[in-house]
Parts: structure tokens; C-alpha cells; sequence
């Protein structure tokens, strides 16, 4: 008996939900989160529809980014030796040294070194873009194999053969 009479004496309360939390149903804090909201979802629209147009700007014109890679590069190359006039070079960049090592122009190559390659001007430039310098400047042939050109002896005898006559 003296059980019941425990329970019957004591009131039972019920907890809801929104007594454990804060006042977050209130109209102003409904409103603040409904425009918080709304403006995170503006921000990621918009930085969407930016990277959109990036992506699709560099994929119909790949070549942009090799050509400002090149600008730049030129322009820093520039100030540290007279570059070839009216000439666009290649530009390749050392992505292993070490096939490279057994060509005597790779010797000193790292990783990230850039090679400026002048065709006309028949010139290569290993140029290091972290440290600013140049690290090698050679000549190079491209083009006629030697099989076609005359062998000095031959220019030797058409000058003499020449002079005599």
C-alpha cells in the first residue's frame, strides 16, 4: 500500500521536446536560418556556375594555358639573356632528369626545369624557374640529316677550285 501511495503523491511531469531546447522555433530564428539558408545556397549557385564556365572555357581552348605558361616564362628568360627575335619557341618542361642524365645539356636538370627550344635560331635554353637562372644554353640541329650535307673536303676543293679560276 504504501507503493501506491508514493506514486499517487507525486506528480509526474511530462518533458516535450521543445521545453530541452532553446527558443529556436521563434519567428526571428526561423527567419535567420530561412535567409542563411538561402544565401548559402546563392554562394553555391554562383561558385558553380563560376567553375562552370572555367572548365569550359579551358577545355574549348586547351592551348591558353601553354600560351601563358609561355608568356611568362619568356618574360623571365628575357631579363636574364637577348632571347632570338621573331621567333615563338617550344616550351618543354623536365619531368624526369634522370633519362636524361646520359645527354651532356641534362647533366645538371632537375624536375620543373624548363627548356626553351629555338628551331630557327638553331638554340636550346634550360632555364630554372625556381632559382631564376640559366642553366644551360647549346646549339642544336634540327633538320638536314648529315648524309646530305658535303663533307668539308669537298667544300675545301670547290673554294680553292674557284679561287683559280
Amino acid at each position: 500500500m504504501e507503493r501506491s501511495s508514493i506514486f499517487k503523491s507525486r506528480s509526474i511531469k511530462i518533458i516535450k521536446p521543445s521545453d530541452m531546447l532553446p527558443d529556436l522555433l521563434n519567428k526571428k530564428t526561423r527567419n535567420i536560418l530561412l535567409i542563411s539558408f538561402v544565401v548559402v545556397f546563392v554562394v553555391l549557385i554562383f561558385s558553380t556556375l563560376y567553375f562552370y564556365r572555367q572548365y569550359t572555357a579551358l577545355k574549348s581552348t586547351p592551348q591558353s594555358i601553354a600560351q601563358e605558361e609561355l608568356k611568362k616564362v619568356l618574360a623571365r628568360v628575357n631579363q636574364l639573356i637577348v632571347l632570338p627575335p621573331n621567333e615563338q619557341p617550344t616550351l618543354a618542361t623536365v619531368a624526369d632528369p634522370e633519362k636524361l642524365k646520359d645527354q651532356p645539356f641534362f647533366a645538371n636538370a632537375k624536375a620543373g626545369f624548363k627548356v626553351l627550344i629555338y628551331t630557327n635560331a638553331k638554340k636550346a635554353i634550360l632555364y630554372d624557374p625556381v632559382s631564376n637562372k640559366i642553366v644551360e644554353v647549346a646549339p642544336i640541329n634540327i633538320g638536314a640529316p648529315q648524309a646530305n650535307l658535303p663533307a668539308p673536303s669537298q667544300i675545301e676543293e670547290q673554294s680553292t677550285s674557284s679561287k683559280g679560276r
